[in-house]
């Protein structure tokens, strides 16, 4: 175990032992000093202090509902008995690939062709995982080659960094795993972990900064950026700076989505204030630790809109018929947001308090959403059939 880890992790165990509570500790407790005034738990769960009032959010350029379809319902649930989904994706077949943050599981899910649950397969794990915290088996992204080349990527949190790896799924069985991009900081909290091929056939990647603020700022590391790389680990064709770095200044970004447009979105943890949507421009500097929500600064990308801590904890971020759809943990609802090319309208809450803790979201191949919950991952109230996948209709 790196250096950086093993002393992030001790002074994690410090604070859970001080009376924490949680599986998962508190940014007073882990990364400041009790003097600072940045005194709320970990991004993921409840902070302590009161958030000032968050300005007025932006006019919306239509009715919430607008291409969207009106409010979405739970049609069903398509798994349950899980222990905490993080990555989901589809494979051309139809059928989902899902991974357990603690298990280091990858599952298949063949869905029911009526009403009912689907079959969930083990595939495989991921040896290298080494758990704790918020660290884990994180997301996972299919190859758009996959039929020619069967490869899932992802996103692992290992003993001595977090890295991008990469295995071939053949029939049942997943194969041994490939370093795509490795020497990615990783910590007891906050280590990013969303994988999204993008319309251009490169692969997004999101980091955090793991409780160290000043990684952010570091404009050549991997952590608290979002990264921009091909699929054999090099950067991409384009990028900003000619190295892996597509944006950065950022906190914990757990969310990554691409509009028809193709521009790319992503869903970031702030820390006491404001989470935030942040439409992503290649090169630009988000402002973390700076800026927290919107400064108003030339020099950092104000974000396109921010909720007060508790109605979020943004995670996973998907996008469907002119909504971006953004679960939210510790706010424990779907929040729908409307767009209008660049421009966001006011965002719409949904289930808020019905299935608890709401970790991923993706657009299924049917045109419904799978919407995961998070549970058992140490800050919920798990319900007996926890966690599930559920089927959102619209």
């Amino acid at each position: 175990m790196s250096a950086r880890r093993t002393a992030v992790a001790l002074v994690a165990m410090s604070a859970l032992l001080a009376g924490c509570g949680e599986d998962e500790p508190s940014d007073a407790d882990d990364t400041e000093t009790p003097t600072t005034t940045e005194s709320s738990t970990d991004s993921e769960t409840d902070r302590t202090t009161e958030p000032p009032e968050p300005p007025e959010p932006p006019e919306p350029s239509s009715d919430p509902t607008t291409g969207a379809g009106g409010k979405p319902e739970v049609a069903g649930t398509v798994a349950s008995g899980l222990s905490v989904p993080w990555g989901l994706d589809f494979l051309p077949d139809g059928r989902a690939v899902v991974t357990e943050r603690d298990t280091a599981r990858v599952l298949v899910i063949t869905p029911a062709e009526g009403a009912g649950e689907g079959e969930v397969v083990e595939v495989g794990r991921i040896p290298e995982t080494a758990p704790q915290g918020e660290a884990g088996l994180l997301g996972v992204a299919v190859s758009p080659d996959f039929e020619r080349d069967r490869s899932l990527y992802f996103y692992v949190c290992t003993a001595e960094d977090n890295r991008v790896v990469r295995a071939e799924l053949d029939g049942d069985r997943l194969g041994d795993t490939e370093p795509v991009l490795t020497g990615i900081p990783g910590g007891f909290i906050h280590d990013g972990g969303r994988l999204e091929f993008g319309p251009d056939g490169f692969l997004y990647v999101s980091t955090g900064e793991i409780g160290e603020d000043d990684l952010a700022r570091e404009r050549t590391g991997y952590a608290g950026k979002i990264l921009r790389i091909t699929p054999s680990g090099e950067p991409a064709p384009g990028n900003p700076f000619g190295d892996e770095v597509w944006s950065w200044g950022h906190r914990n970004v757990q969310g990554l989505a691409f509009d028809e447009d193709g521009r790319l979105w992503a869903s970031e943890f702030g820390s006491s204030s404001f989470d935030e949507l942040n439409l992503i421009e290649a090169g630009d500097d988000y402002g973390w630790p700076t800026v927290e929500g919107t400064g108003g600064e030339p020099d950092y990308h104000d974000p396109a809109v921010t909720w007060p801590v508790d109605e979020a904890s943004p995670s996973g971020l998907a996008y469907l018929d002119g909504a971006l759809w953004m679960a939210a943990l510790r706010g424990e609802r779907l929040w729908q947001i409307p767009v209008d090319g660049a421009t966001t309208g006011e965002p719409t809450p949904h289930f808020a308090g019905d299935y608890g803790r709401l970790r991923t979201v993706v657009v299924a191949p049917d045109g419904r959403l799978w919407l995961t919950t998070s549970n058992h991952d140490g800050r919920g109230d798990p319900a007996a059939e926890d966690d599930r996948i559920l089927v959102v209709e619209h």
